[in-house]
C-alpha cells in the first residue's frame, strides 16, 4: 500500500469543494489519512492507496478542475508530514537545504521534527545552533522522549558542566540518542573524552551536537558531515554570536564557591 502527499492551491474557494475532492478520491479507492490547510489557501493531504496508478488518474482528473491547482503529488517527505500535522511548512534556508529554522515559540513543532528524525534507524548527525536559554537541550530531551529513545549526555552545561569519558552498560547502544555540547567538548582537555566522542561518532546511531560550528573547530569533522542543521532563535532577527555563547558556556557550570563544578565520569 503506497503513501502519497497531495497538495493543491485553491483558485475558487466555493462551498462543497473539499467534499467533491474527497468523493473523487474515494471513488478511486484512495484513502485520506490526514488533511489540513498549509500556508494560507493551500491544502495538503496524506493519502494511502493499494494501486498507485489511481493517484495518476486523480492527477489527470484534477488537472481539469478550474477551482484548484495541483501543486505537489509525491511520496511524503518529513517536511510534508509535519506541514499537514501543523498547518505550515518548516522554514528551510535557500542556500543550505539541510538547515532548518525555528523560533522559541515553535518548540512544539521543533520537538516533533526532531522526534521523527530520531525514530529512523542508522547514523544521523544533527547540529543545533542557538543562544543560551533558548531551549536547545530541552527540545532534544523532549524529542528523545517522544521518539521513545534513551538520551545520553557526553558533554553538557544543562545543570553543571559535565564531561563524560566512559559509558556503562547499555549506554553504548546504537538505539540511544547521544548529546554533546560542542563548546565543552572542544575545550575538554581529557583525551579520554575525545576518544569516547570518536567512538560514538562511529556508531550507526543519532548524534546531536549543540554549537556544531564550535565543535568542528580543531577537529577532524566538518559542517558538511552533518545531516541536519537546526537554528533556534527567540526572534526571527536574533543573531547567534559565539562570543557570548562561549562566555556563557564557561561560566554556567560554576558552583556557589566560584569554582567550576565539573563532573568527569
Amino acid at each position: 500500500m503506497g503513501e502519497w502527499y497531495l497538495e493543491y492551491k485553491l483558485q475558487v474557494n466555493r462551498p462543497g469543494l473539499l467534499g467533491d475532492i474527497a468523493t473523487l478520491l474515494g471513488m478511486l479507492r484512495v484513502n485520506i489519512v490526514t488533511i489540513n490547510g498549509v500556508d494560507g489557501d493551500t491544502r495538503g493531504m496524506l493519502v494511502r492507496t493499494e494501486d498507485d496508478d489511481q493517484i495518476r488518474r486523480f492527477e489527470l482528473i484534477a488537472s481539469t478542475m478550474e477551482q484548484i491547482e495541483i501543486r505537489k503529488i509525491r511520496e511524503p517527505k518529513l517536511r510534508d508530514v509535519l506541514a499537514v500535522r501543523h498547518g505550515r511548512y518548516i522554514q528551510r534556508t535557500v542556500d543550505e537545504r539541510k538547515t532548518f529554522r525555528f523560533l522559541r515559540s515553535e518548540l512544539g513543532v521543533l520537538v516533533d521534527f526532531m522526534a521523527e528524525i530520531f525514530k529512523t534507524e542508522g547514523h544521523k548527525l544533527v547540529g543545533i545552533r542557538g543562544m543560551p536559554r533558548v531551549g536547545k537541550t530541552e527540545s532534544v530531551v523532549a524529542a528523545s522522549v517522544c521518539a521513545n529513545k534513551k538520551w545520553i549526555f557526553l558533554s553538557s552545561t544543562m545543570i553543571k558542566q559535565t564531561v563524560r569519558n566512559s559509558l556503562m552498560g547499555d549506554e553504548f547502544s546504537k538505539d540511544n540518542i547521544f548529546i554533546l555540547d560542542g563548546i565543552v567538548t572542544r575545550n575538554a582537555e581529557d583525551e579520554r573524552h575525545m576518544q569516547l566522542v570518536r567512538e560514538m561518532m562511529r556508531l550507526p546511531s543519532t548524534k546531536v551536537v549543540e554549537h556544531p560550528d564550535m565543535f568542528v573547530q580543531h577537529s577532524e569533522y566538518s559542517i558538511e558531515d552533518f545531516d541536519y542543521i537546526i537554528e533556534l532563535r527567540t526572534t526571527p532577527d536574533q543573531e547567534i554570536t559565539y562570543e557570548v555563547i562561549q562566555n556563557n558556556g564557561l561560566t554556567s557550570g560554576r558552583d556557589g564557591a566560584g569554582g567550576l563544578g565539573m563532573f568527569n565520569f
